[in-house]
Protein backbone atom coordinates (compact mmCIF):
# COMPACT_ATOMS: atom_id res chain seq x y z
CA UNK A 1 0.00 0.00 0.00
CA UNK A 2 1.28 3.49 -0.84
CA UNK A 3 0.42 7.10 -0.21
CA UNK A 4 0.08 8.64 -3.65
CA UNK A 5 1.22 12.17 -4.49
CA UNK A 6 -0.23 13.88 -7.56
CA UNK A 7 2.73 15.16 -9.55
CA UNK A 8 0.70 18.02 -11.02
CA UNK A 9 -0.79 19.65 -7.91
CA UNK A 10 1.09 17.83 -5.14
CA UNK A 11 -2.02 16.71 -3.27
CA UNK A 12 -1.58 13.66 -1.06
CA UNK A 13 -4.04 10.77 -1.58
CA UNK A 14 -4.84 7.73 0.62
CA UNK A 15 -3.15 4.33 0.90
CA UNK A 16 -4.26 2.13 -1.99
CA UNK A 17 -2.68 -0.65 -4.00
CA UNK A 18 -3.00 1.39 -7.19
CA UNK A 19 -3.11 5.15 -7.63
CA UNK A 20 -6.49 6.81 -8.23
CA UNK A 21 -7.66 7.12 -11.82
CA UNK A 22 -7.74 10.89 -11.51
CA UNK A 23 -6.89 13.65 -9.05
CA UNK A 24 -10.14 15.52 -8.45
CA UNK A 25 -8.25 18.75 -7.74
CA UNK A 26 -6.53 18.60 -11.13
CA UNK A 27 -9.74 17.65 -12.99
CA UNK A 28 -11.28 20.94 -11.80
CA UNK A 29 -11.15 23.93 -14.18
CA UNK A 30 -8.66 25.74 -11.92
CA UNK A 31 -6.01 23.09 -12.47
CA UNK A 32 -5.08 20.70 -15.28
CA UNK A 33 -4.29 17.10 -16.17
CA UNK A 34 -1.21 16.62 -18.38
CA UNK A 35 -1.83 15.54 -22.00
CA UNK A 36 -0.20 12.19 -21.24
CA UNK A 37 -2.62 11.64 -18.36
CA UNK A 38 -2.53 11.74 -14.59
CA UNK A 39 0.93 11.24 -13.08
CA UNK A 40 1.64 9.93 -9.58
CA UNK A 41 4.55 9.37 -7.24
CA UNK A 42 5.07 8.34 -3.62
CA UNK A 43 6.74 10.15 -0.75
CA UNK A 44 9.71 7.75 -0.79
CA UNK A 45 10.20 8.13 -4.54
CA UNK A 46 10.13 11.92 -4.25
CA UNK A 47 13.03 11.83 -1.78
CA UNK A 48 15.41 10.50 -4.42
CA UNK A 49 17.67 13.22 -5.80
CA UNK A 50 16.07 16.12 -3.93
CA UNK A 51 17.50 18.56 -1.42
CA UNK A 52 16.01 21.32 0.68
CA UNK A 53 17.08 24.60 2.22
CA UNK A 54 15.67 26.48 5.22
CA UNK A 55 16.26 30.22 5.06
CA UNK A 56 15.16 33.03 7.37
CA UNK A 57 13.56 35.60 5.05
CA UNK A 58 12.78 37.99 7.90
CA UNK A 59 12.97 37.66 11.67
CA UNK A 60 10.85 34.66 12.75
CA UNK A 61 9.74 33.76 9.21
CA UNK A 62 11.52 30.92 7.42
CA UNK A 63 11.20 29.66 3.83
CA UNK A 64 11.62 25.96 3.03
CA UNK A 65 12.58 25.41 -0.61
CA UNK A 66 12.79 21.98 -2.24
CA UNK A 67 15.06 21.36 -5.27
CA UNK A 68 14.08 20.09 -7.81
CA UNK A 69 10.59 21.43 -7.13
CA UNK A 70 7.61 19.09 -6.82
CA UNK A 71 4.31 19.73 -8.59
CA UNK A 72 3.29 23.40 -8.32
CA UNK A 73 6.56 24.12 -6.55
CA UNK A 74 5.45 26.39 -3.74
CA UNK A 75 7.81 27.13 -0.90
CA UNK A 76 6.64 26.30 2.59
CA UNK A 77 6.85 29.00 5.23
CA UNK A 78 7.40 28.46 8.95
CA UNK A 79 6.15 31.27 11.15
CA UNK A 80 7.78 31.26 14.59
CA UNK A 81 5.78 32.74 17.47
CA UNK A 82 6.14 32.66 21.28
CA UNK A 83 3.11 30.36 21.39
CA UNK A 84 4.34 27.80 18.86
CA UNK A 85 5.06 27.70 15.14
CA UNK A 86 2.78 27.45 12.11
CA UNK A 87 3.74 25.49 8.98
CA UNK A 88 2.14 27.33 6.06
CA UNK A 89 1.69 25.78 2.58
CA UNK A 90 3.21 22.36 3.43
CA UNK A 91 5.21 20.87 0.58
CA UNK A 92 4.38 17.64 -1.22
CA UNK A 93 7.94 16.59 -0.45
CA UNK A 94 8.46 15.31 3.07
CA UNK A 95 11.36 13.40 4.62
CA UNK A 96 12.56 12.65 8.13
CA UNK A 97 15.45 15.10 7.70
CA UNK A 98 13.14 17.90 6.57
CA UNK A 99 10.77 17.33 9.47
CA UNK A 100 13.72 17.50 11.88
CA UNK A 101 14.88 20.75 10.26
CA UNK A 102 11.43 22.32 10.57
CA UNK A 103 11.08 21.13 14.16
CA UNK A 104 14.47 22.63 15.00
CA UNK A 105 12.90 26.07 14.49
CA UNK A 106 10.56 25.37 17.42
CA UNK A 107 7.44 23.44 18.33
CA UNK A 108 4.93 23.31 15.46
CA UNK A 109 1.36 23.71 16.70
CA UNK A 110 -0.55 23.84 13.39
CA UNK A 111 -0.33 23.11 9.67
CA UNK A 112 -2.31 25.40 7.36
CA UNK A 113 -2.64 26.18 3.65
CA UNK A 114 -4.17 29.06 1.76
CA UNK A 115 -6.18 26.70 -0.50
CA UNK A 116 -6.24 23.09 -1.78
CA UNK A 117 -3.61 23.56 -4.52
CA UNK A 118 -0.90 24.29 -1.93
CA UNK A 119 -1.82 21.73 0.75
CA UNK A 120 0.80 19.20 -0.36
CA UNK A 121 1.37 16.30 2.05
CA UNK A 122 -0.45 18.04 4.90
CA UNK A 123 -1.60 14.83 6.58
CA UNK A 124 1.88 13.29 6.54
CA UNK A 125 3.30 16.52 7.95
CA UNK A 126 0.71 16.47 10.74
CA UNK A 127 1.35 12.80 11.57
CA UNK A 128 5.15 13.05 11.58
CA UNK A 129 5.22 16.26 13.61
CA UNK A 130 2.65 14.88 16.06
CA UNK A 131 4.69 11.71 16.58
CA UNK A 132 7.95 13.57 17.14
CA UNK A 133 6.51 16.26 19.39
CA UNK A 134 4.08 13.97 21.23
CA UNK A 135 1.14 16.30 20.78
CA UNK A 136 -1.51 16.55 18.07
CA UNK A 137 -0.69 18.99 15.27
CA UNK A 138 -3.97 19.92 13.53
CA UNK A 139 -4.44 20.76 9.86
CA UNK A 140 -6.43 23.99 9.67
CA UNK A 141 -8.70 23.82 6.61
CA UNK A 142 -11.46 26.20 5.59
CA UNK A 143 -14.90 24.58 5.74
CA UNK A 144 -15.92 26.09 2.38
CA UNK A 145 -13.30 23.84 0.74
CA UNK A 146 -14.14 20.67 2.68
CA UNK A 147 -14.96 18.67 -0.46
CA UNK A 148 -11.40 19.15 -1.75
CA UNK A 149 -9.79 17.16 1.08
CA UNK A 150 -8.20 14.24 -0.78
CA UNK A 151 -6.92 12.26 2.20
CA UNK A 152 -9.52 12.49 4.99
CA UNK A 153 -8.03 12.33 8.48
CA UNK A 154 -9.02 13.24 12.07
CA UNK A 155 -6.22 15.84 12.06
CA UNK A 156 -8.38 18.20 9.99
CA UNK A 157 -9.91 21.08 11.94
CA UNK A 158 -12.44 23.04 9.89
CA UNK A 159 -12.97 26.74 10.39
CA UNK A 160 -15.22 29.24 8.61
CA UNK A 161 -14.47 32.96 8.31
CA UNK A 162 -11.81 33.61 10.93
CA UNK A 163 -9.55 31.47 13.11
CA UNK A 164 -6.73 32.30 15.52
CA UNK A 165 -4.30 29.34 15.60
CA UNK A 166 -2.05 31.09 18.14
CA UNK A 167 -2.51 34.40 19.98
CA UNK A 168 -1.79 37.33 17.69
CA UNK A 169 -1.96 35.39 14.39
CA UNK A 170 -5.20 35.08 12.39
CA UNK A 171 -6.43 33.11 9.41
CA UNK A 172 -9.06 35.00 7.40
CA UNK A 173 -11.19 33.69 4.56
CA UNK A 174 -11.02 36.02 1.56
CA UNK A 175 -12.46 33.68 -1.08
CA UNK A 176 -11.92 34.22 -4.78
CA UNK A 177 -9.53 31.60 -6.14
CA UNK A 178 -11.44 29.03 -4.05
CA UNK A 179 -14.44 29.89 -1.84
CA UNK A 180 -12.25 29.04 1.17
CA UNK A 181 -9.07 30.77 -0.03
CA UNK A 182 -7.49 32.47 2.94
CA UNK A 183 -4.63 34.64 4.11
CA UNK A 184 -2.60 34.53 7.31
CA UNK A 185 -2.26 37.85 9.14
CA UNK A 186 0.84 38.30 11.31
CA UNK A 187 0.69 41.79 12.88
CA UNK A 188 4.11 41.46 14.57
CA UNK A 189 5.88 40.86 11.26
CA UNK A 190 7.87 43.46 9.30
CA UNK A 191 9.10 45.04 12.51
CA UNK A 192 5.57 45.45 13.86
CA UNK A 193 4.10 46.91 10.65
CA UNK A 194 2.36 43.65 9.84
CA UNK A 195 2.69 40.86 7.27
CA UNK A 196 0.24 38.87 5.15
CA UNK A 197 0.97 35.37 3.83
CA UNK A 198 -1.32 35.00 0.84
CA UNK A 199 -0.59 31.88 -1.21
CA UNK A 200 -2.57 32.28 -4.45
CA UNK A 201 -5.39 34.30 -2.90
CA UNK A 202 -3.37 37.19 -4.32
CA UNK A 203 -0.63 36.46 -6.83
CA UNK A 204 2.36 38.68 -6.20
CA UNK A 205 3.77 39.93 -9.49
CA UNK A 206 7.43 39.45 -10.45
CA UNK A 207 8.21 43.17 -10.03
CA UNK A 208 7.21 43.14 -6.37
CA UNK A 209 4.93 46.13 -7.01
CA UNK A 210 1.69 44.49 -8.19
CA UNK A 211 -0.70 41.68 -7.31
CA UNK A 212 -3.35 39.93 -9.37
CA UNK A 213 -6.42 37.76 -8.86
CA UNK A 214 -7.54 34.70 -10.83
CA UNK A 215 -9.88 31.75 -10.63
CA UNK A 216 -7.27 29.74 -12.52
CA UNK A 217 -3.70 30.88 -12.98
CA UNK A 218 -2.62 28.04 -15.35
CA UNK A 219 -5.85 28.22 -17.39
CA UNK A 220 -6.03 32.03 -17.23
CA UNK A 221 -9.61 32.19 -15.99
CA UNK A 222 -10.36 35.59 -14.42
CA UNK A 223 -12.22 36.35 -11.23
CA UNK A 224 -15.35 38.44 -11.30
CA UNK A 225 -15.39 42.05 -10.13
CA UNK A 226 -17.54 40.94 -7.18
CA UNK A 227 -14.94 38.46 -5.94
CA UNK A 228 -12.00 40.83 -6.40
CA UNK A 229 -13.82 43.47 -4.37
CA UNK A 230 -14.61 40.81 -1.74
CA UNK A 231 -10.91 40.02 -1.34
CA UNK A 232 -9.97 43.69 -1.08
CA UNK A 233 -12.73 44.33 1.46
CA UNK A 234 -11.49 41.43 3.61
CA UNK A 235 -7.96 42.82 3.68
CA UNK A 236 -8.86 46.50 4.06
CA UNK A 237 -9.29 46.52 7.88
CA UNK A 238 -5.99 44.69 8.49
CA UNK A 239 -2.81 46.39 9.65
CA UNK A 240 -0.01 45.18 7.37
CA UNK A 241 2.79 46.63 5.29
CA UNK A 242 4.30 43.53 3.62
CA UNK A 243 3.05 40.53 1.65
CA UNK A 244 4.83 37.21 1.12
CA UNK A 245 3.55 35.12 -1.79
CA UNK A 246 3.69 31.41 -2.42
CA UNK A 247 6.85 31.31 -4.54
CA UNK A 248 10.48 32.28 -3.96
CA UNK A 249 11.21 35.96 -4.48
CA UNK A 250 7.54 36.97 -4.63
CA UNK A 251 6.99 39.69 -2.02
CA UNK A 252 5.58 43.18 -1.66
CA UNK A 253 8.20 44.64 0.65
CA UNK A 254 6.36 47.76 1.78
CA UNK A 255 3.18 49.80 1.30
CA UNK A 256 1.32 46.59 0.44
CA UNK A 257 -2.26 47.89 1.11
CA UNK A 258 -1.82 50.59 -1.53
CA UNK A 259 -0.46 47.99 -3.96
CA UNK A 260 -3.49 45.76 -3.37
CA UNK A 261 -5.96 48.62 -3.89
CA UNK A 262 -4.30 49.98 -7.05
CA UNK A 263 -3.82 46.49 -8.51
CA UNK A 264 -7.48 45.64 -7.89
CA UNK A 265 -8.72 48.81 -9.56
CA UNK A 266 -6.46 48.16 -12.55
CA UNK A 267 -7.70 44.57 -12.81
CA UNK A 268 -11.35 45.63 -12.55
CA UNK A 269 -10.78 48.40 -15.08
CA UNK A 270 -9.58 45.95 -17.71
CA UNK A 271 -12.30 43.44 -16.78
CA UNK A 272 -15.10 46.00 -17.18
CA UNK A 273 -13.59 47.80 -20.21
CA UNK A 274 -13.28 51.07 -18.33
CA UNK A 275 -9.53 50.97 -18.99
CA UNK A 276 -8.52 50.71 -22.63
CA UNK A 277 -5.22 50.54 -24.45
CA UNK A 278 -4.43 54.05 -25.78
CA UNK A 279 -3.23 52.58 -29.08
CA UNK A 280 -6.73 51.34 -29.92
CA UNK A 281 -7.47 54.81 -31.29
CA UNK A 282 -5.20 55.99 -34.10
CA UNK A 283 -4.18 59.67 -34.18
CA UNK A 284 -6.29 61.78 -36.56
CA UNK A 285 -3.37 62.50 -38.91
CA UNK A 286 -2.40 58.83 -39.40
CA UNK A 287 -1.91 57.86 -43.05
CA UNK A 288 -3.65 54.59 -44.01
CA UNK A 289 -1.88 52.33 -46.50
CA UNK A 290 -3.77 50.80 -49.45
Amino acid sequence: MSLWICLTCGAEHPDTRRPPDVCAICADDRQWIPPEGQRWSTASDLEVGRTFTVEEIEPDLFAVTVTPEVAIGQRSLVLRTPHGNILWEPSAYISADLVVAVEALGRVVAVAASHPHLAGAAVSWSHMLSARQQHEVPILWNAHDRRWVQRPDPAYVFWTDRHEPVPGVTLLRAGGHFPGSCVLHWPAGAGGRGVLLVGDTLMVGPSGHTVSFMRSYPNQLPLSERLVRQIVATLEPLAYDRIHGAFPGRAIVSDAPAVVRSSAERYIGWLTDTIRDPDEELPANTQHAG
